[in-house]
């Protein structure tokens, strides 16, 4: 049954969908928390280690963030192993194109895979560079996570990649929220604007939400 489920496109829709949902609580809650950098590096640090004892004493130390980090890596996969999937089959489907190319889609809807691919190496660049500090510039500091975001926005390479993937983002979750919601049967002729709406404002809130770490790094409000 689930088989039959995930060879259909419906069901690679579904999946795609509840898998971005999931992705974009994350992403909300993760905005929120780097808007923390702005109360200082005590509250910023303190947050960070926040999150490796949620749960205790049930959980263990770092219990709860690694299986947060599991159920998104799940999604990240799931959302772009469908997205991949659909994308083929569509082209199959029309394998000599179209005579007359229509531009009826936004930006947006235009630009949404190699959006995608954008944010999957973005995803890579981000763990080695904040997590393992493997790229990091400026010496990693372990335990001191408000430094090494101070040390990452210090250099232009690092602003650059993190506003453009930040900026793709904003596009894939405007697009991506309206697909999810049309997928999923919550769009009408009377819900599509308050829809549209909230797409919009989501992804303007997200990327403005993320690219005021940098931003404030570079104006030395974050320093």
């Amino acid at each position: 049954m689930a088989r039959t489920v995930w060879d259909s496109s419906v069901g690679k829709k579904t999946v795609m969908a509840v898998s971005g949902l999931i992705m974009l609580l994350y992403l909300v809650a993760h905005m929120i928390g780097n808007l923390k950098i702005y109360f200082g590096a005590g509250e910023f640090n303190h947050y960070a280690h926040w999150l490796r004892t949620v749960g205790e004493p049930f959980m263990h130390y770092g219990w709860t963030l690694w299986l947060v980090r599991v159920v998104l890596v799940v999604a990240v996969v799931a959302h772009a192993t469908s997205a991949y999937q659909l994308s083929r089959r569509d082209l199959r489907a029309r394998p000599s194109g179209y005579a007359h190319k229509k531009r009826r889609a936004s930006y947006a809807t235009r630009t949404m895979r190699w959006g995608g691919v954008i944010l999957g190496l973005f995803i890579v660049w981000h763990l080695l560079d904040l997590t393992t500090g493997t790229v990091h510039s400026g010496g990693f500091q372990e335990g001191h996570p408000y430094q090494n975001v101070v040390d990452t926005f210090s250099t232009w390479y690092g602003d650059v990649v993190y506003i453009v993937a930040m900026l793709a983002l904003g596009l894939h979750v405007r697009h991506g929220f309206w697909s999810a919601a049309q997928t999923l049967g919550a769009g009408s002729r009377t819900r599509d604007r308050a829809l549209k709406t909230v797409a919009n404002v989501l992804a303007a809130l997200l990327t403005a939400g993320f690219i005021a770490v940098p931003v404030g790094v570079m104006t030395g409000v974050v320093s």
